[in-house]
């Protein structure tokens, strides 16, 4: 392009523009990064990355050669029903209706390493998942599903070791070669962390765990994905796209550096190294983001000495975005995922799973999951898509903005090389305050309308729309779990359970020994889930999180309205009457580790005013009303996202009771089905804020009922 062409365009852009100019029409990304109007042929000589191949080193452009030419991505659907029966019953309807790969949502019980009858998991059985306490149910989960053909991803981190033993054990069961077993299994602990807070054991022992499940399946499990380097939960948890892209591959670096203490060859174990992206609704940048992975992971195995090209090539899973599902308006979410799947298969994704509509609500009913299904079929079979390789490739702005990508991510990955590695920057608290910050600041753009979600805060519903949901009867599975826990415990043989959890004890004391290997043969023997994590436990000890906020973020951000001023006037009349702050207590029970929302609760309403007390992750109940009571609070605010609120939120109040302190208001929020709202209320619960809630608005009300 020459300067006369550019200098005719820009002319006939300012007339158009009349009083405004043409910079008046660039904009900043959330991630600081300076979009132009247009891009140009000559924009393509600033940057920096290769393009390259598709299939050829540094595989931007994919890493395969063929891509979908050939072969189209792996329909995945992330998916666990309270019980291995209902779940296998989801699985086969999937199965034949265009699934071609089955992906494990476990319950919360068993993420975090217990036994459906454990009393601190009274709520969380079946919740979110499905729950396997031995390797009976993991048969059950794949009755009639040979794993011999089938590839099975797992989002497993806590408890990996005894559930992937399972796995492996049940395998075995149906006669399947370990050679031959096909998957992936999470095993990503350094971003429970960081953001999801399904931990059990310190990080120190905790990557010993990962290293021993990459050795074991590097040497028996050609096949299998030692591990998926997970970015997703970090852009549910608030990151923006290229803290997620920086972090996730600074995590990949350090499990390299793990494998290679081990004695590993950085050939047997790099080439089944997986990744897996969150991709949300910022079209471009969640295309870019994939491509600068891929560039940035070549790069980085490079400096291993690898001599398989395969080494350097990143493969990934995606999930559409859950956190972009919103209660309000909810069929819009099915635009949403459509987009955000459309981005993904742009990107290059290896296998994809679309969220249903109704996750926002609950979790997904048959039909809604059948939509999320047809999403990518329709992609798949009607568009088009798959018949060019890369088709995005070489164009102005996606590869300005994939090498912008690279530079500013290539800076958050130069602050935790300074920090010493990531499990350094991680007890520093870095990333994770560092995704804080984007969280608050993210929300405050969508209370004050600068970023705009459609029928939450513009074009809202006029009327509200009642979307069938899907209810878990937890009472029923937990109960149904126990019954089946006391069977297995009566009909094994004891003494032999005994002598191989003191084998994993004697091994978690020894770094030589590989606990998968013999938590494999405990699980063959009917040890449960629960048994084997107390071995461990017993010499790794159980980590518990401190718990900080971050402050000032959010009020920086919010632009300044009338709501914000209202709240200044209701917090000052509050502090006129009751000569101190109205004083919250927001707390998350049970084991759901998601905490984003309560953390954003905690943040803004600190910022608009209020004195903010955070719980410990997973409390009980009981623990909860001693707090707000010793802390002597005005209200409590219930976080919930897997449905253990029918369960928890009734010994919350009962426990408050109890205690004479019904003084004490309690409202929830977090993915609660409008159909609970009566249930809860009538428990005395005086507020429900649902997905997608304003938080200034919010704040009124509450100001408002004290």
């Amino acid at each position: 392009m020459s300067d006369i062409e550019y200098k005719e365009w820009l002319n006939l852009a300012n007339k158009e523009l009349k009083e405004r100019e043409i910079d008046d029409l660039k904009w900043k990304t959330p991630e600081g990064i300076e979009v132009k109007p247009l891009y140009t042929e000559n924009d393509l000589k600033k940057i920096k990355h290769k393009i390259g191949l598709p299939g050829l080193p540094p595989y931007t452009r994919g890493p395969r050669a063929t891509m979908y030419a050939n072969r189209p991505w792996t329909i995945r659907q992330y998916a666990g029903f309270s019980t291995a029966e209902e779940s296998n019953k989801f699985y086969k309807e999937g199965l034949k209706n265009g699934v071609m790969g089955l992906s494990v949502a476990f319950d919360l019980a068993t993420h975090r390493g217990y036994d459906s009858d454990h009393p601190r998991v009274v709520a969380d059985v079946g919740n979110a998942g499905v729950a396997i306490d031995s390797v009976e149910d993991m048969n059950m989960l794949f009755d009639g599903i040979p794993l011999e053909k089938m590839s099975v991803s797992m989002t497993m981190n806590g408890a990996v070791i005894p559930v992937l033993a399972c796995f492996i054990a049940s395998g075995l069961n149906q006669g399947c070669p370990l050679a031959k077993l096909t998957g992936t299994i999470q095993n990503d602990i350094l971003k429970e962390f960081m953001v999801r807070n399904t931990f059990i054991f310190p990080p120190k022992p905790s990557m010993r765990i990962v290293a021993d499940i990459i050795e074991y399946t590097s040497k028996n499990m050609p096949k299998f994905n030692s591990i998926s380097i997970s970015g997703y939960h970090m852009q549910e948890a608030g990151a923006n796209q290229v803290q997620e892209l920086a972090y996730t591959l600074a995590d990949g670096k350090e499990y390299i550096n793990a494998a290679l203490k081990r004695g590993l060859d950085i050939d047997e174990f790099a080439p089944r190294l997986s990744f897996f992206w969150s991709i949300g609704m910022n079209f471009f940048m969640e295309i870019a983001k994939m491509r600068a992975a891929r560039y940035m992971w070549s790069e980085i195995v490079s400096k291993f000495n690898p001599k398989n090209k395969k080494s350097l090539a990143l493969r990934t899973h995606c999930q559409t975005s859950g956190v972009s599902l919103v209660e309000q308006d909810a069929y819009n979410n099915i635009v949403r995922t459509t987009i955000e799947a459309m981005a993904a298969i742009m990107g290059g994704t290896q296998s994809l799973h679309t969220n249903s509509f109704d996750e926002a609500l609950a979790l997904p009913t048959p039909f809604s999951a059948r939509i999320a299904r047809n999403t990518q079929l329709i992609l798949a079979e009607e568009t088009g898509i798959n018949n060019v390789i890369d088709p995005l490739a070489g164009s102005y702005y996606l590869e300005s903005l994939t090498s912008e990508m690279i530079s500013e991510a290539n800076k958050l990955i130069d602050e935790i090389d300074e920090a010493g590695g990531m499990v350094k920057a991680i007890e520093m608290g870095i990333p994770k305050m560092r995704i804080e910050e984007s969280s608050a600041k993210k929300q405050a753009r969508v209370d004050s309308e600068e970023e705009i979600v459609v029928g939450v805060n513009k074009y809202k519903p006029t009327e509200k729309q009642d979307i069938n949901i899907l209810s878990i009867d937890n009472d029923d599975v937990r109960t149904r779990q126990v019954s089946n826990l006391k069977k297995l415990k009566g009909s094994r043989n004891n003494k032999i359970v005994d002598e191989y959890l003191n084998k994993i004890e004697t091994a978690a004391k020894d770094d030589s020994q590989n606990l998968l290997e013999i938590c494999v043969e405990a699980a063959k023997n009917k040890c449960t889930v629960g048994e084997m994590t107390s071995a461990m436990e017993k010499v790794f000890g159980r980590h518990t999180l401190s718990t900080k906020t971050i402050s000032g973020v959010y009020s920086k951000t919010i632009k300044k309205s009338e709501k914000i001023s209202s709240i200044n006037d209701h917090i000052e009349k509050f502090i006129e009457k009751n000569g101190r702050r109205p004083r919250m207590l927001v707390v998350k029970m049970g084991q759901d580790g998601h905490d984003r929302g309560a953390k954003l609760i905690a943040t803004a309403f600190s910022d608009l005013g209020f004195d903010v007390d955070v719980g410990p992750l997973f409390q009980t109940p009981s623990e909860a009303a001693t707090q707000a009571i010793e802390n002597d609070v005005h209200i409590i605010g219930v976080s919930s996202l897997a449905a253990g609120h029918k369960t928890l939120v009734p010994i919350l109040m009962k426990a408050l009771k109890e205690n004479d302190a019904n003084y004490i208001k309690v409202i929830c929020g977090g993915v609660i089905p409008p159909q609970d709202y009566d249930f809860l209320k009538k428990l005395g619960v005086s507020k429900v804020f649902g997905p997608g809630t304003n938080i200034p608005e919010a704040a009124i009300e509450i100001i408002n009922m004290l």
